[in-house]
């Protein structure tokens, strides 16, 4: 059976700005590029929230759908739909089964979901998040210019992943990105 690894999505917050961004690249058997620009952040809400997803695509935009379902029944609010989201994913039989995990964020609040009931916010000091097979690799480079840079957080994002793109294999620079 063919196995796909994939996805690198990071998420900043500086100064009132938010940024995410994903690479494009869709790798099969540890082997091949099967695509290069695969779109992995859509905009939720009204276009007032990002999602980045990784994970197995299918799963990941059933599980986009369902919070768009959830932020329309909570009017917009993201951490009751999200902490209703993951309840579901948690319990829902159907749900379980799906691979795939999520960072959410509006302008004031991110959060990070998986299927296994975990419902995250990253730590104050840093506001960031990052999933996939080159989230660690992105994450380091982002905390590091953080730290030791005054870019604003689309201009970390960029460099965050362009560094993940230049040391993991599953990671490549043809980037989606979004800012709120």
């Amino acid at each position: 059976m063919d196995t796909f690894a994939s996805t690198t999505v990071l998420l900043v917050r500086r100064n009132g700005q938010v940024c995410m961004a994903s690479d494009g690249q869709v790798t099969m058997n540890n082997t091949t590029i099967v695509k290069g620009g695969a779109k992995k952040i859509r905009r939720a809400g009204k276009g007032k929230v990002l999602v980045g997803f990784a994970g197995g695509g299918a799963d990941a935009l059933a599980l986009y759908a369902r919070l768009e379902s959830k932020l329309e029944e909570f009017n917009g609010n993201l951490e009751r739909a999200v902490v209703e989201l993951a309840k579901d994913w948690r319990t829902d039989r159907a749900l379980r089964q799906l691979q795939a995990v999520m960072i959410v964020s509006d302008k004031e609040k991110s959060f990070f979901v998986s299927g296994v009931g975990e419902l995250l916010q990253p730590d104050d000091e840093d506001g960031m998040f990052a999933i996939g097979s080159g989230a660690n690799y992105a994450l380091a480079a982002a905390r590091a210019l953080m730290r030791h840079t005054p870019l604003s957080a689309t201009e970390i994002v960029r460099e965050a992943m362009r560094i993940a793109a230049e040391i993991c294999i599953f990671t490549n620079d043809r980037l989606t990105l979004e800012e709120l």
